[in-house]
């Protein structure tokens, strides 16, 4: 039988305000040890304004930092490395979806995402190139290095292939299992993406493709996408994205996973998660999903993607425990559907999401683009890193 764990939730705000034009979307934070007040940690958040006249239209990294747990925060300061650029056929290209984490084997805060495409204010037409790329921090000078690109085999079948919203393990030996989604051109489905994951070598500055494990899909629209990995006891969790509905799968060794099942509750019911992503937190005694569904009074929010629910897992049925179902951050119109998750101390993991002020009105009932920070304190020390 699955150990319940408790905890309590401490809901903060980060920053507050809505000018009706852009609004702060994609924060998530990554935690430093030791380097901030008193020998605290220090947290970093990385955000970006959105267009909100457009569809994913997205501007340059943002980030604000706090080095005393939250009493306190800088920014936001955005990054002219992180920012958009041009190319040929007046095409800009942005980094966008990303997820910060620290890397223990390099002492390196490395930031994940993929690169959005435009002309104008639209995402450039199809086929359009997509790639997974990465930013690393300098804690000292506060300044992130300009983003590069994972270089990966096969360019055709990888020609849009990205790591946007996902999280990652790091192993013991410094290599990093990074899922990632895309779109093979030469597939049964060429419009519905798969998902695998991809070993990586990371040295501090380069992040190198090593090797890849087997290719999941759906044939329900769009495929699998927006994955993330978490190792929990001695498996690893996988949580994937579906516009019909959330999949999970697991596997032994981090890279072969079995075939993926629908989201449920231990009761049998579909979760109601779809079209929207999921996170882990994992606790040393227990794994946590983080996610958005139906059936919470919610129809007047966009996909209902608020609020957001926290859950344990039965890690031997694959299912969520209904019982321990909790709103972690309140639905105020606004969708909650893209946030982050990282233990900041052994005690304490917190949850960073941005209120999306789409579409025009749903601040009617109360959003105001608040980025908040759901601090969940543990009633005993959570001894092992949520992604490892």
């Amino acid at each position: 039988m699955t150990r319940l764990v408790n905890y309590e939730v401490q809901l903060e705000t980060i920053t507050s305000g809505f000018d009706a034009e852009t609004c702060w979307v994609h924060a998530r934070p990554g935690a430093i040890p030791g380097i901030g007040k008193d020998g605290m940690p220090a947290v970093v958040v990385t955000m970006q304004k959105l267009l909100l006249s457009g569809s994913d239209i997205f501007y340059a990294l943002n980030d604000m930092r706090t080095d005393d747990m939250g009493a306190t925060w800088e920014g936001p300061v955005e990054h002219e490395t992180l920012g958009r650029q041009s190319e040929p056929g007046d095409i800009v290209n942005c980094i966008c979806d990303f997820s910060p984490k620290f890397h223990e084997a390099t002492g390196k805060l490395l930031g994940t995402g993929h690169v959005a495409r435009y002309v104008g204010d639209h995402l450039a037409p199809n086929p359009r190139k997509r790639e997974t790329a990465y930013s690393v921090y300098d804690a000292d000078a506060r300044t992130w290095s300009l983003w590069g690109a994972l270089e990966m085999p096969d360019p055709d079948k990888f020609f849009s292939a990205g790591a946007g919203c996902t999280q990652r393990v790091d192993l013991p030996d410094g290599t990093i299992l990074l899922p990632i989604y895309f779109r093979d051109p030469n597939s049964d489905s060429p419009d519905c993406s798969a998902v695998t994951v991809v070993r990586c070598g990371f040295d501090g500055v380069t992040l190198s493709f090593i090797e890849h494990g087997n290719e999941m899909s759906v044939t329900e629209p769009r495929g699998l996408g927006e994955p993330s990995i978490a190792w929990f006891g001695d498996r690893y969790y996988l949580t994937l994205r579906n516009d019909v509905r959330g999949y999970v799968t697991a596997g032994d060794d981090g890279l072969n996973f079995d075939e993926p099942v629908p989201w449920r509750f231990d009761d049998g019911e579909e979760l109601g998660n779809y079209n929207t992503q999921q996170h882990w937190i994992t606790h040393s005694d227990g794994l946590f999903l983080l996610y958005t569904r139906r059936g919470a009074d919610n129809d007047h929010v966009f996909r209902h993607r608020a609020p957001l629910f926290m859950a344990q897992v039965d890690t031997d049925n694959l299912r969520v425990i209904r019982e321990t179902e909790r709103a972690i951050v309140p639905e105020r119109g606004a969708r909650l559907g893209n946030f982050g998750a990282i233990d900041v101390t052994e005690d304490e993991t917190w949850v960073v999401d941005a209120e999306w002020m789409q579409p025009v009105g749903c601040e009617t009932h109360g959003s105001d683009n608040t980025v908040f920070a759901a601090r969940i304190l543990w009633e005993t020390p959570n001894k092992a890193a949520f992604t490892n």
